[in-house]
């Protein structure tokens, strides 16, 4: 008999600690089928420097949870880059609690392009069936016209691509592109984008021998991947990727960024200061995103 298969390193940071970050990770990591997927580091576990009471019962935005969050993040990533743990795992944080801590990342995405050197950090959700990349992300709707780039979505596209090689074992994955307008702008009388920017993208990444169909209306192309018509799909903004994937998996989803040198998955649900404290946070979301970093190190492990 061989020797067993090594176990990952995963880095689980707590999250905001006034919501409730702390509690599913304490459920998940009690899970036994869980423990046995990989070796666990939890910053914002050290014994030496406990979370003080007052923020762990406060449920609500502080600039001390936020100072604490950020701290976890970034001794994360540093882990990580240094090849100390094989994947993060981040519970939810609060923008309102990090921008009091004088930070000024909207989020974990951006924090995380910043401190790897990615180039372009890509929002995908994952969960009922479904891997959904984000072109734009938290974009008013009435900006989106001028906020969505050929550029952009040509490299969107090109994360996606490698991101199902190198993760999901898709080679070579197919990808639908999402229009951004109904019927796909229905050529051209409901919109120019998908004549103007969203095909010349495509068009792009083909000659580069990327597998792509579209743009693809986006009231039938989540049916047809779950059909198996395609691996992955690209949205052109928030909602258009995240109603389809709660829908499905509402208490299951995943939060995956690609294009980073690291791995890093969350849970796709926010702080929940509402129910924080009272013990019935559904840690599902959270399981799952610690079984896909488990996965997603081991398919790197066998990659290389």
């Amino acid at each position: 008999m061989g020797s067993p298969e090594p176990r990952p390193t995963i880095g689980i940071t707590l999250g905001d600690p006034g919501g409730i970050g702390p509690e599913v990770v304490d459920k998940a990591l009690s899970d036994k089928a869980i423990r046995k997927l990989a070796k666990f580091i939890v910053f914002g576990r050290d014994a030496e420097t406990p979370i003080p009471q007052k923020l762990t019962s406060t449920h609500e935005p502080t600039a001390d949870g936020g100072e604490m969050a950020v701290g976890w993040i970034l001794a994360a990533i540093a882990a990580a880059m240094s090849g100390d743990i094989d994947a993060i795992v981040t519970a939810p944080i609060s923008k309102e609690a990090i921008h009091l801590a004088g930070y000024n990342w909207p989020g974990h995405t951006e924090i995380l392009k910043e401190k790897t050197g990615a180039e372009r950090a890509v929002m995908t959700m994952v969960g009922g069936g479904l891997r959904v990349a984000l072109a734009t992300t938290h974009v008013a709707i009435a900006k989106l016209s001028s906020a969505l780039k050929k550029d952009d979505v040509a490299d969107t596209i090109r994360v996606t691509d490698r991101g199902m090689r190198e993760y999901f074992g898709f080679d070579p994955p197919r990808i639908a592109v999402c229009g951004l307008n109904p019927h796909a702008g229905e050529r051209g009388m409901f919109g120019w984008e998908e004549a103007e920017i969203i095909a010349p993208a495509m068009e792009a990444v083909r000659r580069e021998g990327i597998d792509t169909e579209g743009p693809v209306p986006a009231d039938v192309v989540f049916h047809q991947a779950l059909k198996g018509k395609f691996d992955a799909v690209v949205a052109m903004y928030h909602d258009q990727a995240t109603i389809p994937v709660k829908l499905l998996a509402f208490e299951r989803g995943v939060n995956v960024t690609l294009g980073l040198p690291i791995i890093r998955t969350s849970p796709d649900h926010g702080t929940a200061f509402d129910i924080a404290g009272k013990g019935i946070a559904d840690p599902g979301s959270m399981i799952e995103a610690i079984r896909l970093a488990a996965d997603m190190a081991r398919r790197k492990g066998e990659r290389r």
